[in-house]
């Protein structure tokens, strides 16, 4: 590969390390730095003439200066993601717990060991991945719920964010994003919710309460005269281990209660609603 073409593919940035390994002598790099034909952007990182200091070329700047196994995070890996229009004031950059770099102005390092599967590269720059990358700048940006949302609306599925959140539980930020976390699982249960209640509507099914009283708790969707339950094992209850377990002890209670009890998820409502339906009927036909 030549300069030009290197130079061209990231937006006219190059570190020393780069110039030198495709045959620039040192003494050049420095007369092109002397006669500012290139900016000095970063320590050893360079922006050549004709090229703006760009957003995109602070990124890429920081990372070049952190080196190869840095990874860029927070907000700034949200930009090179392209879910936020700004990288913010200050690029955050993952290092190597041994790093003991200094960090110039503009760049936060923070020492960390990360998952592989929580590692990315996209357009010749290593950074977080995309659930790793949404949870830690929803738990940093003014409206963290509305970004966590919409990232899950356009751009990963809940099972990656959460996945991207267990391998990274008990580091900085991942409590607040954790809160987020479930928030957003409630919001996609009551659609959940409402889904099946508009399947069951569809289909001619009726008799049901919504939210039915069940001692100190509620049924999700309960057929009173047929003492049939069903409850939704929609995305929260997965998210957050307290509910989990009290709806195992519900599900217990009903069943003592001499209720029948039918369990959906997200995929049985969403990816199966022939069948789903089907098991209501078939469970109510038995319950008559």
């Amino acid at each position: 590969m030549q300069i030009d073409d290197l130079l061209r593919r990231q937006g006219g940035v190059i570190s020393r390390a780069q110039a030198t390994a495709l045959g620039m002598s040192l003494r050049t790099v420095q007369r092109r730095v002397a006669s500012g034909a290139w900016l000095e952007v970063a320590p050893g990182v360079f922006l050549t003439g004709g090229h703006r200091l760009t957003d995109e070329v602070r990124v890429r700047a920081a990372w070049l200066w952190a080196g190869p196994t840095s990874l860029i995070s927070g907000p700034a890996a949200a930009f090179w993601h392209r879910l936020l229009d700004h990288p913010g004031r200050v690029v955050d950059v993952a290092v190597a717990p041994s790093s003991r770099r200094r960090p110039p102005s503009g760049v936060a390092t923070r020492r960390r060991e990360i998952d592989c599967a929580d590692r990315a590269e996209i357009r010749g720059v290593a950074l977080t991945g995309l659930g790793l990358t949404v949870l830690e700048t929803a738990a940093v940006v003014r409206d963290g719920a509305a970004f966590l949302d919409r990232a899950l609306q356009r751009h990963l599925d809940f099972d990656d964010l959460y996945a991207a959140y267990c391998r990274a539980v008990g580091t900085r930020g991942m409590a607040k994003a954790g809160i987020l976390l479930v928030a957003a699982a409630d919001r996609a249960d009551s659609a959940l919710e409402r889904r099946l209640i508009g399947l069951l509507r569809t289909a001619g099914i009726t008799g049901f309460v919504v939210g039915h009283p069940f001692g100190d708790r509620a049924i999700d969707l309960a057929f009173p005269a047929a003492r049939l339950a069903v409850e939704i094992d929609g995305w929260a209850f997965h998210a957050d281990r307290a509910r989990f377990a009290a709806d195992r002890r519900k599900g217990n209670d009903l069943l003592a209660a001499g209720w029948g009890l039918l369990r959906f998820t997200w995929d049985d409502v969403m990816n199966h609603p022939v069948a789903t339906v089907a098991r209501v009927r078939n469970a109510l036909a038995r319950a008559a």
